[in-house]
């Protein structure tokens, strides 16, 4: 275990070292910024299955949904800049796209597309037109704004390509050079070759893990994981082609520090050490809740704002697998926990508990 941690939260160094020494950690990072400041920044364990990689402050991983949230900012900072309004059609901007739902229908999971229509192979994932067409031509499950799914692999295509159409760059050229790069994030959609040295191998906390997240067959959720296929798969999440790619709703590879750091940014309204990425009014607007009811996808109610899930005051998303980002502004903290062990989320709960009761 490496990194530092302000005494007033010690308790949160010996959690995260006994989820490292009993074996339900094997590789991870912990963050929390409180009152304007880092106070826990802490790495442990390997990178690797075969344990020879140790977990440095600079490497990255593969968050799954806590993606999604990255994602929404980017068009969001359009719509900050008067580029895109949240009631405009989709269609508006993207010209073939025939679903019908608006610009807000597709932040707030309720554009009835939680899933590709066309079977894919894993290849897909580098083939952002293919895709993207395929979701243009899409029926919708659902009158658009009348029902709920997390949209567990199309939201960051559907984000994405709006991101695309207005501004002309990608959505993860546009992350890094205007939200990542002002403010110091270390996260990326799409790694060079050079950032992919970095990444941490990720791999199941137990045997049955990947199917038990997929779900029932023909199930909603087992459609919006399997397809395209792969995004369960270490051998595909793994490769040089899942890495490169981007596939904005599950495929930021971050540090902990990266993420609790943009969490900052936002909890203090938009303006992270002096640089202003978003208005008060777009902060709050991102926070509203959208939604309120059951998900079709997840099978429990989802209060969805634009982008994140608010709860109990809390707000923002985790990931399949165990990592999270997520803001608690009642207790003045931002907290992210990045792993490669996939498995539940007990360990961002016992930490989470921790950093409470240091408060």
């Amino acid at each position: 275990m490496d990194g530092r941690v302000d005494q007033r939260f010690a308790a949160v160094r010996d959690v995260f070292a006994g989820l490292l020494e009993s074996g339900a950690e094997t590789g991870a990072g912990v963050a929390v910024w409180h009152d304007g400041r880092l106070v826990v920044d802490l790495t442990g364990g390997w990178r690797d299955p075969g344990r020879g990689q140790p977990w440095t402050a600079d490497t990255l991983v593969n968050v799954y949904s806590v993606s999604k949230p990255f994602a929404a900012l980017c068009l969001l900072l359009l719509v900050d800049r008067g580029l895109v309004g949240l009631d405009d059609p989709v269609a508006r901007h993207w010209s073939e796209f025939t679903a019908g739902a608006t610009v807000r229908h597709v932040l707030a999971h309720t554009a009835g597309l939680p899933a590709f229509p066309v079977p894919r192979p894993a290849e897909a994932y580098a083939d952002w037109a293919l895709l993207t067409a395929d979701l243009a031509a899409a029926e919708p499950r659902w009158v658009p704004g009348t029902a709920a799914a997390e949209h567990a692999l199309t939201y960051g295509h559907l984000v994405g390509e709006l991101v695309r159409r207005v501004d002309g760059r990608s959505v993860g050229r546009f992350l890094a050079d205007e939200i990542a790069g002002p403010w110091r994030l270390d996260l990326a959609f799409g790694l060079s070759p050079t950032d992919q040295r970095r990444c941490a191998d990720v791999g199941y906390g137990r045997p049955d893990w990947a199917a038990t997240v997929l779900g029932a067959p023909g199930s909603l959720r087992r459609l919006g994981l399997g397809n395209p296929a792969g995004a369960l798969d270490p051998g595909v999440v793994n490769s040089p082609l899942w890495r490169a790619a981007e596939v904005p709703a599950v495929n930021l590879h971050a540090t902990a520090a990266g993420v609790a750091r943009c969490y900052a940014g936002l909890l203090a309204g938009g303006t992270l050490d002096g640089v202003r990425l978003f208005g008060p009014d777009t902060v709050a607007e991102l926070l509203r809740v959208q939604y309120d009811g059951p998900d079709l996808l997840l099978g429990r109610p989802v209060r969805w704002s634009l982008g994140m899930q608010v709860d109990d005051g809390e707000w923002g998303m985790g990931g399949v697998g165990g990592s999270v980002g997520f803001a608690d502004p009642g207790h003045g903290f931002a907290f992210a926990y990045v792993t490669r062990h996939l498995a539940d989320f007990d360990r961002v709960d016992a930490l989470a508990e921790a950093v409470i009761g240091c408060l």
